[in-house]
């Protein structure tokens, strides 16, 4: 009688606000301050620029120093700018959620099987699919994504899901 209380519910989690804090908090690295603040505008091309930051990030004494002790708060960050470049431009309706409550929403996406902790992904209840910036992004700078940069993953990612 009561059992629409037990139905799984999706828990929004807004990641909007990180992602700028891309170009709102940058470190104090001169190519940081210019190129983020001038350059990150949610664009496809700005995709270009998190990708010259993540190779610095993995191939500078600066860069490996700020992964090392923020690697989280970094996945989060870059995950979150790219996660809203791919929503503004697939044109559907992917909102950013918990990944728990999607699974347990939807335990049939494959793609959640992937996450190991809990997180944000990109969740369209019409098409019932996931898209996960975060993962990606933690693979990338890990050293074993399957995309060679995350311009090429946005791309891909759009064109999939447009």
């Amino acid at each position: 009688m009561f059992s629409f209380f037990n139905k799984a519910q999706l828990k929004k989690d807004d990641l909007k606000g990180i992602a700028k804090l891309m170009y709102q908090d940058v470190s104090d690295d001169s190519w940081d301050q210019e190129n983020t603040k001038r350059n990150l505008d949610f664009t496809i091309e700005s995709v270009r620029y998190i990708d010259m930051y993540t190779k610095r990030l993995m191939n500078t004494e600066f860069g490996t120093e700020l992964l090392s002790k923020h690697f989280d708060n970094l996945v989060v960050r870059i995950g979150a700018y790219v996660g809203e470049v791919i929503k503004n431009n697939v044109n559907q309706d992917f909102y950013w959620y918990e990944s728990d409550s999607v699974q347990n929403f939807s335990p049939n996406l494959n793609e959640l099987h992937s996450v190991t902790k809990k997180q944000s992904v990109l969740y369209s209840k019409k098409k019932d699919k996931v898209i996960l910036p975060l993962s990606v992004v933690s693979q990338l700078l890990k050293g074993n994504c399957p995309y060679s940069n995350l311009l090429i993953y946005v791309e891909e990612t759009i064109k999939q899901n447009s």
